[in-house]
C-alpha cells in the first residue's frame, strides 16, 4: 500500500518515473525492514511464544499504518494513467494486453528469478535457507541468524514495495484498506504453492489467477471466495502446499 501512494505521488507530483521510483523503494524498504527487525524481532524471541507475539505485533503495526495513511491520503481511491509505464502491448491467444499487464508480468517474473538465485546460488541465500529450516541449528553451525534474518526481512519489504508500484496500474485504484485484500491473497498464492519456495509461488499464483477467472466468468457473485475457499482446501488436502515437498529436499 504504501508503495502505491509513493508511485503515485512520485509521478504526479514529482514527476518521476515508475520505474525510477521502483529501484528508490527497493532500496528505501529493504533499509527500513533492516532497521525494523533489528528494532523489534530480537526482543520478540526471548518471549515464550515469538510467533504467535509477532502476529499480533504486526497486525497491529499494519493497523496503525493503515490509519496513519488514511489521515494523510483519505479514503477516496486514486489512480494512475497506464500509458505511464508505456506503450507496449502483447497480442497472446486472441486477445491483448497492455503496457501494465505485460511490464508486471516482467517485473514479477525477474523479481522471482532474483529471489530464486539469491535463497539457491549464494552462500547468504543457502543460510537464509538454513535459518529456515532450524533457526537454532543454522545458529549452533556459525550462522549469524540475525544478520540473516534482518536481510531475509528487508528484501521482504522490498519486494513488497515493488509490487506497490505496479499495484495502481492492475487494480485502477488504490486506498489505505488495499493492503488488507493484497495480503489475502498473496497469503493463500503463498501457501497453495508451498512456503518457501519461489517456485512453489508461481505455481500458486498461476492456480489462484485461473480459479478467480473462472469464478468471474461463471460465478462472478462468488469470486471474492476464491482466496478462502482455495486456502482451505490446500490446508485441508495438502498443508505444505502443492511443491512442499520438493521444498523440503532441497
Amino acid at each position: 500500500m504504501l508503495g502505491a501512494f509513493g508511485a503515485y505521488y512520485a509521478l504526479t507530483v514529482f514527476g518521476i518515473n515508475p520505474f525510477a521510483t521502483m529501484l528508490l523503494e527497493a532500496v528505501v524498504f529493504l533499509v527500513v525492514g533492516v532497521g525494523l527487525y533489528y528494532g523489534i524481532i530480537p526482543r520478540l524471541l526471548r518471549s515464550d511464544d515469538p510467533e504467535m507475539l509477532s502476529l499480533i505485533l504486526f497486525f497491529g503495526i499494519s493497523q496503525v499504518i493503515e490509519a496513519l495513511a488514511t489521515l494523510a491520503f483519505g479514503t477516496n481511491p486514486v489512480t494512475l494513467p497506464t500509458n505511464a509505464l508505456g506503450q507496449l502491448s502483447l497480442q497472446l491467444f486472441g486477445q491483448t494486453f497492455g503496457s501494465s499487464w505485460v511490464i508486471s508480468f516482467l517485473v514479477s517474473v525477474v523479481a522471482i528469478g532474483l529471489l530464486y538465485a539469491y535463497l539457491y546460488k549464494t552462500k547468504m541465500g543457502i543460510a537464509t535457507r538454513a535459518v529456515m529450516a532450524n533457526r537454532n541449528e543454522a545458529a549452533a553451525s556459525g550462522i549469524d541468524v540475525n544478520r540473516i534474518s534482518a536481510i531475509a526481512f528487508g528484501i521482504a519489504l522490498a519486494l513488497a514495495a515493488i509490487a506497490g508500484t505496479l499495484t495502481p496500474f492492475m487494480l485502477g485504484g488504490i486506498y489505505p484498506s488495499v493492503g488488507v485484500d493484497l495480503t489475502i491473497t498473496s497469503f493463500s498464492v503463498i501457501v497453495i504453492g508451498s512456503l518457501g519456495n519461489p517456485i512453489g509461488t508461481v505455481v500458486g499464483g498461476l492456480v489462484y489467477g485461473l480459479s478467480l477467472l473462472l469464478m468471474q466468468t461463471y460465478l462472478s457473485s462468488w469470486a471474492n471466495m476464491v482466496p478462502y475457499v482455495l486456502l482451505i482446501l490446500i490446508l485441508l488436502i495438502k498443508p505444505s502446499g502443492l511443491l512442499g515437498k520438493g521444498a523440503r529436499n532441497a
